[in-house]
């Protein structure tokens, strides 16, 4: 995430075409303890049973590598399995040549052990997860960590596509996920082409150069989509990530609350869930850096909703 800043499977040869609803994990928890099997499917099954919220049966992932193994793969894509989730899977693009390669080699383990039960609930591969925009000058000047160029992406992809040749991955659409202010770019344009579906990240409440209270929130989303859209030449774009706090500091004219959050789920999230491919941000809280700001739906402690998630 930026701080400015029901798909039928039908096999390994394609989708259908009704959306995808689900939320984001990561591979560690909001201690910095590592997920382990039991917490995937104790999360993915909360999720699917929201108090007053339609059913989010789907993953987004940001690694295929367990957490504390140098390229095991990730125990989520058991309790995918386990819990009937559909996927989409994510690698890590931003440690380097090595560590991709560790991703590529967990993924494709995890494909050759776990068989079609697991990769018919791929719905697409993420090289990646805004690397561009870490890489980018906006993401320097906010110290938002190491990223990856244009062109390392492009490699990335192009050999992904080489290493999944033959495999039960072969046919999976791979996309990138990024921010909508990187994506724009014209250094950027190289990845827009080379994916099969491009993942839009945005958090209004962020945008501090703009009006950005809660009242212009969900215009300045679809203002940041059809911006995505722009470059994306007719290919499908997929909303990765986007929500608004309940608990932290204003961001500009942006404040987080219940009341807000609400607002935001209501007119944001209920106008994409059934007709766009989503995943919220986020279930429950895990990101050890932001210990000030809450985006969560649930608390910690159990699946009881913070508000009212119905539409």
């Amino acid at each position: 995430m930026q701080l400015l800043h029901t798909v039928s499977l039908l096999g390994v040869t394609g989708i259908a075409t009704a959306q995808l609803q689900g939320f984001n994990y990561g591979s560690t928890n909001n201690d910095g303890s590592c997920r382990h099997y039991a917490d995937f499917v104790n999360f993915f099954n909360q999720a699917k049973n929201l108090a007053g919220a339609p059913g989010f049966a789907s993953a987004r992932l940001y690694t295929s590598v367990q957490c504390g193994t140098a390229a095991d793969p990730i125990e989520a894509f058991r309790a995918a399995i386990d819990t009937d989730t559909s996927i989409l899977v994510g690698l890590w693009a931003s440690a380097g040549r090595d560590a991709y390669t560790n991703e590529l080699n967990a993924l494709l383990r995890g494909a050759r052990e776990l068989g079609t039960p697991f990769t018919d609930r791929i719905i697409g591969i993420s090289v990646g997860s805004e690397d561009l925009y870490r890489s980018s000058a906006q993401g320097q000047a906010n110290n938002a960590g190491a990223g990856a160029t244009g062109a390392e992406i492009e490699g990335y992809i192009g050999w992904m596509r080489d290493w999944i040749k033959g495999t039960l991955l072969e046919n999976k659409p791979i996309g990138h996920v990024d921010t909508w202010t990187a994506w724009i770019l014209p250094e950027n344009r190289g990845v827009a082409n080379s994916v099969n579906w491009l993942g839009h990240n945005s958090f209004p409440y962020f945008e501090t150069t703009k009006p950005n209270s809660i009242d212009q929130a969900a215009e300045n989303f679809r203002t940041a989509v059809a911006n995505t859209e722009g470059v994306a030449s007719g290919k499908a774009v997929w909303v990765t990530e986007t929500g608004w706090p309940h608990v932290g500091p204003n961001s500009g004219a942006a404040v987080a609350s219940l009341e807000n959050a609400r607002r935001y789920w209501r007119e944001v999230g209920c106008t994409l869930f059934g007709q766009r491919n989503t995943w919220w941000y986020t279930l429950k809280d895990a990101n050890t850096a932001q210990t000030d700001i809450s985006f969560a739906v649930t608390p910690i402690e159990n699946s009881t909703p913070i508000f009212d998630l119905a539409c």
